[in-house]
This record gives structure tokens, sequence and C-alpha cells, in this order.
């Protein structure tokens, strides 16, 4: 099982600086590479709707250079846990039945990270979007963590 996490457009900003000492802390488990320990590195669950956010991610103008950066460096050392478009479909015909999507507190639009998170291996989530938390850390049949900051969630362990 790969150490992945879903980082979201509205975390990813942090990665500009200034840093805290939280981000700081996130930041270094992610970029840390081990060639020969290849199971104790980090990776990144990825989609390609998501990378277009943190593409266009309005704010400051830099803010989306880090996690753009990082997401080269895993592409070149294969440590993106990316979820394709069939995939999310497949995981949302299967399990957004009329019931569930009712009690989804999120924006449409965040519908199709929920997926992403789903289906990576670990279930971990950063982001600062209660309800994308909420309907994460709610859903039926999976046990999956979002928290709001890095520290709320064991992903480098």
């Amino acid at each position: 099982m790969s150490k992945d996490i879903f980082i979201d457009h509205n975390v990813a900003k942090n990665f500009s600086n200034p840093l805290d000492k939280e981000y700081k802390k996130l930041v270094k488990w992610l970029i840390r590479y081990d060639a020969r320990n290849l199971s104790n590195n980090a990776y990144l669950v990825v989609s390609n709707k998501l990378i277009v956010e943190y593409c266009t991610s309005p704010g400051h103008p830099h803010s989306s250079t880090n996690i753009i950066i990082i997401i080269d460096i895993f592409t070149k050392q294969g440590r993106l846990n990316k979820i394709s478009n069939r995939d999310i479909k497949n995981f949302q015909r299967k399990y957004f039945k009329r019931h569930i999507v009712r009690r989804f507190s999120s924006n449409p639009p965040d519908w199709e990270h929920i997926p992403v998170v789903m289906l990576s291996d670990r279930k971990y989530a950063l982001s600062r979007d209660a309800g994308f938390r909420n309907d994460v850390n709610n859903f039926p049949g999976f046990s999956a963590l979002a928290a709001k900051r890095p520290q709320d969630i064991p992903y480098d362990q």
C-alpha cells in the first residue's frame, strides 16, 4: 500500500511562502524520496480535474507553483496515484445512490473528488472545505479521513 494523500486545491495554496510549521513538515514529507525503499515515499492522489484546479486556482499569483512543481517531480518519480475519469464515473454509478447524494453537504462540482479519495490506498484527504470533509468522513461503506490541517492526519505513518 502506498503512502498516498489527496490534497485539495484550497490546501495546496498553503505550500507557498510563508509556510507554517505543519505545512513545512507536510511539504518535507512529500518531497523526501528514497530510491532504495519506495514504500516509504509519499504519493499524491490526483485526478485530471484536480490537476486543472491546481493550475487555475485563484489567489496569490504563485500559490499553485509549488504544487505544480511537486506534481512534476512525482510524475518523474512515478509517485502519482492518478485516478482515471473512467474509474471516477464507475465509482459514482455504483455508490452515488440518490439517498446518499441527498445527504452531501459539499458543492456538486466537488463530488468528483469524493471517488478520488475513496479509490486511493489510504483514503486520506486534506481540504479546507467543511462540506467536502463531512462527505468524505461520512461516506457509507468506507473508512476515510479528511481533515483541515496536516497535523490532524497521520500522513507520515
